[in-house]
């Protein structure tokens, strides 16, 4: 029998029953990028295409107990650590990941799916989050608006600038930070939009992209996670960030309206279509 040769990804998050974002869509993402995802949920949302109704959250040891297992029977090219919902989860998470230093770890910790928490329940996850993961990850991937939320839990209501905030991200340990949602290359037509990565030596990259009209959910979760997938496949963070975002636009090309709520990332689309007409019948003796 043969063995496991595609790299294994451990990914937390959410059980999304759209597949939109969540473990199930990072599972599809990596599948379509060559590699075998294995979930670990935190929470079951109900909801459809347009909206999350209700979360209820994994118990944390559930959390620990889902990933320990897996861990103790196999060995992962990587993790990924989505939306979370609670204090509890992020300390059990990063528990876990302290033991695995050597993977590479991309976390994606904002979903705008999700429901709002209240202010201070709001900080409170913000704060640990920042300092108990952030530490950990070889890329942090968050937009303008959510690096703005992130850094109010440290500036103590001092003015800050985009630079300052990645500066101190990457001080407290974290390798990349990759920004989405930048203002577009000067000069560039209206219509684009830019992602900007960020290292130890000041900006890597910095990638304009054609807008799409949408409006998409999903859109974040796939990037992340075919940024992981290639980590995975041994690409440096530079290289992943430049393939995944190729990948992603066209998923976005090819989006699909599952109901009467927003598009969902196709990402799939490079699979050729079924054949018409049925093949032969086969018999296996």
């Amino acid at each position: 029998m043969q063995n496991q040769t595609s790299p294994l990804i451990l990914s937390f998050g959410a059980c999304d029953p759209v597949g939109a974002m969540g473990v199930q869509a990072d599972l599809a993402t990596f599948s379509a990028l060559s590699c075998t995802g294995l979930p670990v949920t935190t929470a079951l949302l109900i909801g459809d295409s347009a909206r999350i109704e209700d979360v209820q959250e994994v118990d944390p040891d559930w959390v620990c107990d889902q990933a320990r297992v897996l861990l103790e029977d196999m060995t992962m090219a990587a993790f990924k650590v989505g939306a979370l919902t609670n204090v509890e989860q992020v300390a059990a998470i990063a528990e876990i990941l302290s033991d695995y230093p050597d993977a590479p770890l991309i976390l994606d910790p904002f979903s705008a799916r999700l429901p709002a928490q209240g202010d201070d329940a709001q900080d409170e996850l913000l704060t640990v989050l920042r300092q108990l993961l952030v530490p950990q990850a070889s890329l942090l991937m968050l937009s303008q608006v959510e690096l703005g939320r992130l850094a109010e839990t440290w500036r103590d209501g001092e003015d800050g600038t985009l630079a300052a905030d990645i500066d101190y991200l990457l001080a407290l340990g974290c390798e990349y930070v990759l920004v989405t949602g930048t203002a577009a290359t000067e000069g560039q037509a209206d219509g684009h939009y830019a992602n900007t990565l960020y290292g130890a030596d000041g900006r890597v990259s910095h990638d304009s992209w054609q807008h799409l009209a949408g409006p998409f959910i999903g859109a974040g979760s796939t990037l992340s996670a075919a940024i992981a997938a290639h980590m995975a496949r041994g690409a440096d963070a530079a290289q992943a960030v430049q393939l995944a975002q190729r990948y992603t636009q066209a998923a976005l090309a090819h989006a699909q309206r599952y109901g009467m709520g927003k598009l969902i990332p196709n990402r799939f689309f490079g699979l050729s279509a079924a054949p018409s007409a049925p093949g032969p019948n086969l018999t296996l003796d």
